[in-house]
């Protein structure tokens, strides 16, 4: 079997949570981008439940395998890489209404990684949303799950994990091999990290807001990480090195001043507070646009200045094989108030399509997505805009965000009328046919948004032949 290794440039995301008193409607944000390589395409897949599900999973690319999981799986949503069936699943809700999302790639310390290092045959982003998810009936509760197997099998990387329901979000934190920490999202608050351990502060006795390993402090301070009444846990567990100042630092940063400008800090010092409040109440569309971000017309902006060696890491970056805002509004059923916001590859000229926690099919072109182009597929129909937008962007990148901001417009306002429409239904005892309508409505949507995509692959190729016929005139006298 490949030794399973990761690089931490290609493994590097960007996460956004927002407490339900902090967004504008009251509903509860995680949000991820994956920032993997630009060829990993990502596709769109559901599982069923199962009664007598596998009790066994074996990582296809890491030494990985275990034998006890429960016996029954609960149906699931995944953005799956189509190159590992059923591994690597990265972000989706569950039968319950639980919704997760895996991984923000973090880094233990060398001092902790000497003690209590990685284990090659553990636990790791390739594996843990799949023996997880199907399983837990709480964010609470995927939380211990996920606890209780970086205790029994070790962690093989450095990873931050989301869960939410209908009444929590937590956030667990890993550190070394063996050891975690989780803590509840305040409801009035929201959360940026970038690629960093974000957490500090732990209270053992309050277990409604911290959940952890045994013995997180007392191994910290037993191996000299710290002193018993001075316990900070990105100090005691997590790495601080020269490459966090222009590749993490700046993106937590920005963020934080895009949703609060009020409050200034230091690019270059990290004491940014771990939980900030927004200015304003925050929107979908206010995250949309944070996942979009590139220091947008500064001299920080590598896409306005054509400066693929710009020293600040951007929020929005080509090789994003997807960006997903997973969003829960406790007061509608599950069926339609848990869903993903899901944009194939880079978000800043891509297009976030909603996806509910009640259709249970997607149209062929999303389950299918190799490691090179074809033009079956949705995540390269998606891609060609991107790589077309590129090759010229301050010429085309308009065109594209004008094109498809109208029709991120446009299916909001469709959402709005489906959701009224499934309500009714689904109050007048007539749930078969509100799912008929929710799968119908999602099935239309989501072929729509590939055929206005291919209009626009057309739109930008005239754009470009005609650039590259100025440049290359050689026209006679």
């Amino acid at each position: 079997m490949k030794k399973y290794s990761k690089n931490e440039q290609e493994s590097a995301c960007t996460t956004i949570m927002v407490g339900s008193k902090m967004m504008a409607d009251g509903s509860r944000i995680y949000a991820r981008s994956d920032d993997a390589k630009e060829n990993k395409a990502t596709t769109l897949m559901y599982y069923p439940h199962e009664e007598n599900g596998p009790n066994e999973f074996e990582a296809f690319d890491s030494p990985f395998y275990c034998d006890d999981l429960p016996k029954v799986r609960l149906a699931y949503s995944a953005l799956e890489r189509p190159y590992l069936p059923g591994h690597w699943g990265e972000a989706g809700f569950n039968e319950l209404g639980v919704g997760m999302s895996a991984t923000e790639t973090i880094f233990s310390n060398e001092k902790v990684l000497a003690i209590d290092p990685y284990v090659e045959n553990g636990v790791a982003e390739n594996c843990i949303f799949n023996i997880v998810l199907p399983y837990i009936d709480s964010a609470r509760s995927g939380v211990k799950r996920l606890g209780s197997l970086i205790e029994k099998y070790g962690s093989a990387e450095g990873f931050g994990i989301a869960f939410m329901d209908q009444k929590e979000t937590w956030y667990l934190e890993n550190a070394g091999g063996h050891r975690w920490l989780a803590c509840r999202m305040p409801e009035d608050k929201y959360f940026v990290s970038g690629n960093q351990s974000r957490y500090r502060k732990y209270e053992p006795k309050d277990k409604h807001n911290y959940l952890a390993s045994k013995d997180l402090i007392e191994f910290a301070v037993k191996n000299g990480l710290c002193t018993e009444d001075n316990f900070d846990f990105h100090t005691a567990y997590s790495l601080e090195s020269d490459n966090d100042k222009t590749y993490n630092y700046p993106r937590v940063w920005a963020l934080q001043k895009l949703f609060t400008p009020s409050v200034k800090t230091n690019v270059k010092v990290n004491d940014y507070p771990v939980y900030q409040t927004a200015d304003r109440l925050l929107t979908v569309s206010d995250i949309r646009n944070a996942f979009r971000y590139h220091y947008d017309g500064t001299q920080h902006d590598p896409y306005l200045h054509s400066n693929p060696k710009e020293p600040y890491r951007p929020v929005s970056i080509f090789r994003t094989i997807n960006t997903h805002i997973l969003q829960v509004r406790p007061w509608l059923p599950k069926e339609i108030g848990c869903l993903d916001y899901m944009a194939m590859g880079m978000a800043d000229l891509g297009l976030f399509l909603p996806l509910y926690q009640g259709v249970t099919d997607y149209p062929e072109p999303y389950m299918i997505g190799e490691t090179y182009s074809t033009p079956d597929s949705a995540y390269w129909t998606f891609r060609k805009v991107m790589v077309l937008g590129m090759m010229d962007y301050n010429n085309c990148a308009p065109i594209i965000k004008e094109v498809y901001g109208q029709l991120e417009r446009e299916n909001d306002q469709r959402q709005a009328e489906m959701e009224i429409e499934f309500q009714r239904l689904y109050d007048n005892n007539q749930p078969i046919r509100a799912m008929e309508m929710l799968q119908e409505f999602s099935d239309r949507l989501l072929m729509h948004a590939l055929d206005v995509s291919r209009d626009l692959l057309e739109i930008l190729f005239t754009k470009l032949t005609a650039k590259i016929g100025q440049e290359y005139r050689f026209h006679g006298a």
